[in-house]
């Protein structure tokens, strides 16, 4: 049952939703459109608003279900696994040829199905941010960065603070790109459509 859990995780996440929404609906590839990255912002610069949010919605549900496969199979300790596999399914979709996201709604997803006070903590950081910055990915790298101390803090089981430093450091991997354009100051803003 574990390994059940574990590979409906990992299909779950690979659910290519930005890619979906924009083949079937809009008529493009998002990969060769904007950032080329399959996720909510490219597709709230590509597409717009509304299916932006949508892909946001589904994307971060594809976290919720994961910790829910994995606390009905196994509790915390598979739910940890399966958080990271939907993660991992998003970032490197089987069904894009192992490209994908940077894992930010399916992580908070996760997030909220473990700690959801942690998890509205690390979103009003990132609102802040994003704010006064309108750099969306610097909100993500600062919630991510702070959100472990917030699961401490609500006293969240040892195996949920581990998935946070854990999907904490994939996200600010992923950034990479993003944090390179930031220093450059190439960083697209919120609002500035590709």
């Amino acid at each position: 049952m574990w390994l059940l859990a574990l590979v409906l995780a990992y299909l779950v996440g690979s659910i290519p939703t930005a890619y979906v929404v924009g083949r079937y609906i809009y008529g493009f590839d998002i990969r060769r459109r904007g950032s080329g990255n399959v996720g909510a912002t490219n597709t709230l610069r590509t597409m717009g608003t509304i299916p932006g949010l949508v892909v946001l919605g589904v994307d971060a549900f594809k976290g919720v279900v994961a910790v829910w496969l994995g606390q009905a199979f196994g509790g915390p300790g598979l739910a940890i696994l399966t958080a990271m596999l939907a993660i991992a399914g998003h970032n490197w979709s089987i069904f894009l040829d192992f490209q994908g996201g940077r894992g930010v709604a399916t992580t908070a997803g996760a997030l909220l199905a473990m700690a959801p006070l942690a998890a509205l903590g690390a979103l009003l950081i990132w609102l802040v941010v994003v704010i006064f910055s309108r750099y969306i990915s610097l909100g993500s790298i600062v919630a991510a960065a702070i959100a472990p101390f917030l699961v401490i803090y609500f006293h969240r089981p040892w195996p949920y603070i581990l998935f946070t430093f854990a999907g904490a450091a994939l996200i600010i991997y992923r950034h990479r790109p993003n944090i390179e354009r930031l220093l450059a100051g190439t960083e697209h803003k919120l609002g500035e459509r590709s």
